[in-house]
């Protein structure tokens, strides 16, 4: 699914009202009616609800919406602040034909000192600004939102919460609302992806409600929301005869003293994505427990007894994946200069493998094209050598660093993104707060390694393994919970996430 800019979004707003053809007003009540069937499923008649209608198309959705309501028993109130701009078009319709059915009170209000007791509703519906607003808001408005903030009752907020810009803010310098649930209308807008933005949507849901299919494919984005449908496409299918020879012989330089478990935690994601072979390079003295471990796996035992000091012949593998629980001895960090200077397959580089590139930014340089790095924001910090206090602000250097060095990077956390050198950049959809476990970045690593060894392209790799590690996660919690998930869950659950992208 594309990500679309405010500019972006009111451009395929138009194009719909041309294609069709349909009236703005038409369109509203189409969208509207989407937003009313989700309060439906989700609200009895009995929910006492306060709407606050903006000047703009936004309030004009929150007035159908709560005429939409009423007619179907719901108890609303209407609040409509003077905040010192003319009423659209169609939201002055709205507002009209609201009035007609004489069941809604309409209040104004415009002096804070004025201002009723909300704890009487059982939701607040926002509908002051959407995702038109091009600055943060100030003056009246302002009184209004730390009004429906101090409120202490659930809000809900159509397409943004108001105050909070479609795209980047990367000071949310103005009053925001706190919203318990967004209604994003149609698209995920890139304002919802950052972290520091989730005191305000809480969790939000995309209502699609038809906008012009043809505006949608022509205009151009380098954001995508990476789903199932994308995930399923990229997925191969095996061949009847085919043998553990077809699907790459895997290598993985991991463990050090003390870590031999990131070494078995990558390695099971590795045989459990489905490559034909495995190989573990990892110390002299972690050899005995992966072999029992995990038998499945081969081992190339270290000289070194506590950390690597040495690089095997390269030749025989498909791909070779390095960093999980490495260390970073003088002697490791030479090992991954010869791999990167040596390497002639495709290289996956995490944890250790990052810290060490980070005390060499040169060697990023030296990086094959097409190499994928997996840092979560401090190794990434670490990478680029700068420190950010915001994911707002680390997301174009992260941008910059993937095309400057010809690398795919993947940066992990909620809706981990994939930034690819050609400037397109993926969110992904699944996963959930349980990841954040002592591991599950190792498991990541070894997918990947699975993945690449198997004929899947870098970019398909990143893509289909980062999809397939949160959807093994999301699986295992559907039956657990968040706070029980154990990375090596994350691996044995792989099974269920290829099965459920299968075709029928």
């Amino acid at each position: 699914m594309k990500i679309f800019s405010r500019e972006q979004i009111s451009q395929i707003d138009r194009q719909t009202r041309m294609d069709e053809p349909i009236l703005e007003i038409d369109l509203m009540e189409r969208a509207s009616k989407s937003l009313a069937e989700w309060f439906i499923a989700n609200y009895s008649t009995t929910t006492g609800i306060a709407v606050f209608a903006g000047p703009g198309n936004n309030g004009g959705d929150a007035l159908a919406v709560a005429r939409i309501l009423a007619g179907l028993g719901y108890t609303l109130d209407v609040y409509m602040p003077e905040l010192g701009h003319q009423r659209s078009e169609a939201s002055l319709i709205n507002l009209e034909r609201l009035k007609g059915m004489s069941i809604v009170p309409v209040i104004e209000v415009n002096d804070p000192a004025l201002f009723p007791e909300l704890r009487k509703y059982d939701l607040l519906l926002d509908g002051l600004y959407g995702s038109g607003l091009s600055r943060p808001l100030e003056g009246f408005v302002c009184s209004v939102i730390d009004w429906i903030n101090q409120s202490g009752v659930e809000v809900v907020s159509i397409d943004l919460p108001s105050g909070l810009l479609c795209d980047l803010n990367h000071y949310n310098s103005g009053a925001i609302v706190k919203a318990t649930y967004t209604l994003t209308l149609e698209f995920p807008k890139l304002a919802l992806f950052f972290r520091e933005n989730e005191p305000y949507f809480g969790n939000w849901e995309i209502i699609p409600f038809g906008l012009s299919e043809k505006a949608i494919d022509e205009i151009k984005t380098d954001y995508f929301f990476l789903e199932q449908e994308s995930a399923s496409a990229i997925l191969k299918r095996r061949k009847i005869f085919s043998h553990k020879g077809s699907y790459g012989h895997g290598l993985l330089i991991s463990g050090s003293k003390g870590k031999s478990g990131a070494a078995l935690l990558a390695a099971r994601g590795a045989l459990r994505a489905g490559l034909g072979l495995l190989t573990v390079h990892l110390p002299e003295s972690a050899g005995m427990v992966l072999q029992i471990a995990l038998p499945e796996a081969m081992t190339s035992l270290d000289s070194g007894n506590d950390f690597i000091t040495t690089l095997p012949d390269l030749t025989k593998y498909s791909a070779v994946a390095a960093g999980p629980g490495l260390g970073a001895e003088k002697e490791t960090q030479v090992v991954i200069e010869k791999l990167i200077e040596q390497a002639k397959v495709p290289l996956v580089i995490d944890a250790d493998g990052l810290n060490i590139l980070a005390a060499h930014p040169e060697w990023i340089k030296k990086l094959p094209a097409g190499t994928i790095l997996t840092p979560h924001p401090v190794e990434f910090d670490r990478l680029s050598g700068l420190v950010v206090k915001t994911d707002e602000e680390r997301f174009p250097l992260a941008e910059q660093f993937a095309n400057s060095y010809g690398v795919i990077l993947i940066l992990k956390g909620a809706f981990t993104r994939i930034f690819f050198p050609d400037g397109t950049v993926c969110f992904n959809s699944t996963g959930n707060p349980g990841m954040a476990t002592a591991g599950s970045g190792d498991v990541l690593t070894g997918i990947l390694l699975g993945l690449i060894c198997q004929g899947y392209s870098s970019r398909e790799t990143a893509l289909l393994g980062v999809f397939l590690h949160g959807r093994s996660a999301d699986l295992r919690v559907a039956s657990s919970s968040e706070e029980s998930l154990i990375a090596s869950e994350i691996a044995d659950y792989l099974g269920d996430a290829f099965a459920s992208l299968k075709w029928k």
